[in-house]
């Protein structure tokens, strides 16, 4: 267990008020939370009575052996000091003597800092420097027994030890009339609202960096938000998190459904980031699962039946963006093509010059088309195929900048647009997924912010 190290100004009614016969706040904070080192900082004033009798010293001393312990005293002497109201003067001085005593310290240790004795320019820069967060204290106010102002008069026959005798507080049990004061670090507070704003844009990873600065850290909140990165870098490590139970889980849980369902709504928060670029480059991918399970849910045509699998050499961007480095190109084996309508179809499409090879999404366009009979269906295959070909394979082969006007002028479709026909195509996959899905993100958001308010 680590020491208990205090910093105290020292007050008129330190040690022992002579008014009410009760510790004073210096004393008090001792007494309550049996302190290991005292730093006591003394103006002229208070240097004078403390070299009348060495009360506070004597008065620690007293405490000490009463609770068969020791205590270790220093003084910080000031005898310049006679303008004690001014709080520039103590503001610098109390950093740079805080911050020293901070170096001694290990991470078991705690500082206490009493904001009730001294004068209101001492107290203030006390508070300041805890509130600005420049040093991490806990911050003690002491209430005085009557529950008003104190009488700051100290008679010029101070006696301590008879005051020693007298003080209440002796007696057990004691009323302890601490009080910590939790109030949020300025620096705290402002990088609170740093983090809420990345967290509202879907800026994951600038949200951690900033939090990881926080002095209070929320345990949940952090492990919260490292979960909410992890999503949008569509990573399974997000399982983890799941199961300790982070008050979230993802809406659409079945595995082929989950990872297209996870990366549609990652280029939904791409379009509304003006990343531009990367949404269309991203759709690719996903046209290949979504024409997948189309295949499979609507004409019971499952592609791998008629695949053979073989290891890329070489990952190129999107396939980085869609899973993982570990990736397997599909190709068609012609062998099990032969005699399928599905080859007829594919026949029928390029002239009859289909040559196999590499599976792509114009592909599986076209067995599509060659079954489909819903016209919706249809109109959206086509729609999202020649987005695909007008816009998506420019973005991704060229230096080129993209706005809403350029996937507009390609395309003939909006980026919203674009992004409610992936939305519609869904519904043909058999993934159910419902339409408050699609705001997932945003009650994650709303989750994450309630736990950073904890």
């Amino acid at each position: 267990m680590g020491k208990k190290v205090l910093f105290s100004p020292v007050g008129g009614t330190d040690p022992i008020a002579e008014n009410n016969i009760h510790d004073g706040s210096l004393l008090h904070i001792c007494r309550v939370y049996k302190v290991d080192e005292v730093y006591m900082y003394l103006s002229k004033e208070m240097i004078e009575k403390h070299n009348q009798d060495n009360r506070y010293v004597l008065s620690l001393e007293k405490l000490a052996a009463h609770q068969k312990r020791h205590i270790s005293c220093k003084l910080i002497e000031r005898p310049e000091l006679e303008d004690v109201q001014k709080f520039d003067t103590f503001y610098q001085e109390f950093r740079e003597i805080l911050s020293e005593i901070v170096k001694d310290l290990d991470d078991k240790d705690e500082l206490i800092i009493n904001i009730s004795s001294g004068t209101p320019a001492m107290k203030s820069s006390l508070v300041v420097l805890c509130t600005l967060g420049e040093i991490p204290a806990t911050m003690v106010q002491v209430s005085t027994p009557e529950k008003r102002l104190n009488n700051h008069y100290h008679s010029a026959q101070y006696d301590i030890e008879t005051l020693w005798e007298l003080n209440e507080d002796n007696n057990e049990p004691f009323i302890n009339r601490c009080d910590e004061i939790k109030c949020p670090t300025l620096s705290d507070m402002m990088k609170r609202e740093i983090i809420t704003k990345h967290i509202l844009v879907y800026d994951y990873q600038a949200a951690i960096s900033v939090s990881e600065t926080l002095i209070n850290k929320p345990e949940s909140f952090m492990d919260s938000l490292y979960m909410a990165a992890d999503r949008y870098l569509l990573k399974k490590s997000i399982d983890q998190y799941i199961k300790k139970r982070l008050d979230f889980s993802l809406p659409v849980v079945n595995g082929k459904y989950r990872d297209a369902f996870e990366y549609a709504l990652v280029m939904s928060l791409k379009l509304r980031r003006g990343e531009f670029c990367d949404f269309i480059r991203s759709i690719t991918p996903l046209m290949v699962d979504l024409y997948d399970m189309i295949l499979e849910k609507q004409f019971h045509i499952k592609v791998d039946d008629y695949c053979l699998k073989k290891h890329l050499k070489r990952i190129d961007h999107e396939d980085l963006e869609k899973k993982d480095t570990n990736q397997w190109t599909r190709q068609w084996d012609m062998n099990k093509l032969y005699s399928t309508n599905i080859l007829t179809v594919l026949n029928n499409a390029y002239n009859g010059n289909f040559m196999g090879k590499e599976v792509y999404s114009e592909h599986l366009m076209y067995i599509i088309l060659g079954y489909v009979s819903d016209p919706v269906l249809r109109s959206l295959v086509i729609k999202l195929r020649s987005v695909e070909y007008n816009c998506r394979n420019q973005a991704a082969h060229e230096i080129m900048s993209v706005s809403e006007d350029t996937i507009s002028n390609l395309t003939g479709f909006s980026g919203k647009r674009i992004m409610q026909m992936i939305q519609q195509l869904f519904a043909y996959t058999g993934a159910n997924v419902k339409e408050e899905y699609w705001d997932s993100y945003d009650r994650m958001n709303e989750m994450l912010l309630r736990k950073l308010n904890e």
